[in-house]
């Protein structure tokens, strides 16, 4: 009988781990979060196996622990992601995302006539649907849809 080979990861002291990110999205979370900027240890792995999803991403990040609103972020990208937090090693809390009321600075406006596409402004929304996400820009009153994200 051949022996199962897995690749293991190090498990993190202190931290946040953030499960159940759809591969293809993987990037676009870790630029929400601003992880390429931070000096902290960040662990990811990329297309993983997944009985949800299909295929997956995980991202470990040692020593941070992020703001509900934050993370709250990633759930237009990643609405099914888990959050564990970890402290001596043990999960000590366990949450999900949900898509906040308000979206700032992370999507580009659909309409290509939107000032926000012409001028060096912050975007703004006010999420008029949750699931799937529906978004109506503050200055031009154009919804964009799940469909048409585009993350800034």
């Amino acid at each position: 009988m051949e022996a199962k080979k897995e690749l293991k990861v190090n498990a993190i002291k202190n931290g946040t781990v953030i499960d159940h990110i759809p591969s293809q999205n993987l990037f676009s979370v870790i630029n929400i979060l601003g992880l390429n900027n931070i000096q902290q240890q960040v662990t990811f792995g990329f297309n993983l196996e997944s009985k949800k999803l299909g295929k997956k991403a995980i991202i470990k990040v040692a020593d941070i622990y992020f703001k509900d609103a934050e993370l709250n972020k990633i759930s237009l990208v990643a609405p099914d992601a888990k959050l564990n937090i970890i402290r001596d090693y043990e999960v000590v809390e366990k949450k999900v995302v949900s898509i906040p009321d308000e979206v700032t600075a992370i999507v580009k406006c659909m309409n290509p006539k939107c000032i926000t596409n012409h001028e060096q402004m912050v975007t703004s929304f006010e999420v008029v649907r949750k699931g799937p996400a529906a978004l109506k820009c503050r200055y031009c009153e154009k919804i964009t849809d799940q469909d048409h994200l585009e993350i800034i």
